[in-house]
């Protein structure tokens, strides 16, 4: 019996709509190992409804999973909501076809486990930090002390911004004197 049995829908002789509830727990992110995610608790619910050629597979998932902090490194609740649909059909071989999948008629099953991962990861957004002041304290004054500006920067300084005391709104910030001959470069082109 494979460790994600659990996670087959079997097709072949289905009829009608079937809902499938799945909680995806820190027992399921284990058997996934992934780099990426490694706990987390997401409620999913799949739709499986017959359609004259095809199935269609409705996926929805709401929890959260622990991501590392991209600011300071400490661990993180991710809130994860998807909503996604998956056409499948009965054909000769496995394949993944535009936004069809084709899965052998002599299976009948599909495995959805690791679609499932894979749409958790997909929510997952580029840039994943705490919320304003609930960064690691000493990770956050020590990214401080690192952070170098120069006195033209535009840039919005919310990205930039640790814990509610930290400043970064000074006018006048030191730069080295060696590598003031390099802003010629960027003038010359």
């Amino acid at each position: 019996m494979s460790k994600f049995a659990q996670y087959n829908i079997p097709l072949k002789d289905a009829t009608g709509v079937h809902v499938l509830e799945y909680d995806l727990d820190e027992s399921y992110f284990k058997k996934i190992d992934s780099p990426e995610v490694k706990k987390g608790l997401v409620k999913a619910k799949v739709v499986v409804e017959k359609k004259t050629t095809a199935f269609e597979l409705q996926f929805m998932l709401d929890g959260f999973v622990k991501i590392p902090c991209d600011r300071c490194l400490d661990d993180m609740d991710q809130p994860i909501q998807y909503k996604d649909k998956l056409m499948v059909k009965l054909g000769d071989r496995f394949s993944e076809e535009n936004e069809v999948v084709i899965v052998p008629e002599s299976e009948g099953a599909i495995n959805v486990a690791w679609f499932l991962y894979e749409f958790i990861v997909l929510s997952i957004p580029i840039k994943h930090v705490h919320a304003p002041g609930e960064c690691n304290k000493t990770m956050a004054s020590k990214l401080k002390k690192h952070v170098v500006r120069q006195s033209d920067d535009s840039s919005n300084d919310s990205d930039l911004e640790l814990d509610d005391e930290d400043d970064f709104s000074s006018d006048e910030v030191s730069t080295d004197p060696r590598w003031d001959g390099l802003q010629n470069i960027l003038d010359n082109n």
